[in-house]
């Protein structure tokens, strides 16, 4: 009985800690698996939905401008997070299906601060998933490209 008690306290303090490290927005091990996380809980069949305006470049600046009004205030201007967001252009958003984004949107992550976009129509929501699947991973910068120090 005491072995069940301990292993309970043992697995809720990993989840909290998993969850603090999630909000902190710590990258890496737990931390980046719990704030990219809710991605992967799209369900398949909204995983398999294809993007009516893939490659519409017409979408893409359509997304832009929605991106710059609804999404840039949490996830920044260029789309690589803030203390409020996550970045846009990880690795994990950006090989994640255009289905899956779509779900996001449409559904949220409520706890986490991310709002419900189920209101807004669905062409306008296809357009911030072109508008973001566009943007591309973000280049990191190596040893050599950072800027020396004086």
């Amino acid at each position: 009985m005491r072995v069940c008690i301990a292993a309970l306290c043992l697995c809720g303090s990993l989840v909290a800690w998993s969850e603090v490290a999630g909000q902190n927005g710590e990258r890496g091990g737990k931390g980046k698996e719990s704030v990219y996380g809710e991605i992967a809980k799209a369900p398949e069949k909204a995983r398999a939905k294809r993007n009516p305006f893939e490659q519409n470049s017409d979408a893409v600046a359509a997304g832009k401008i929605l991106f710059a009004q609804r999404c840039a205030e949490c996830h920044g201007e260029a789309a690589l997070g803030s203390k409020k967001a996550p970045g846009l252009r990880a690795v994990e958003i950006q090989e994640a299906s255009p289905g899956a984004i779509f779900w996001i949107l449409t559904n949220g992550v409520v706890r986490r601060g991310m709002p419900v976009w189920s209101k807004l129509p669905e062409p306008q929501r296809w357009q911030l998933v072109t508008y973001i699947k566009a943007l591309g991973v973000a280049p990191t910068e190596t040893a050599e490209e950072a800027p020396k120090k004086p």
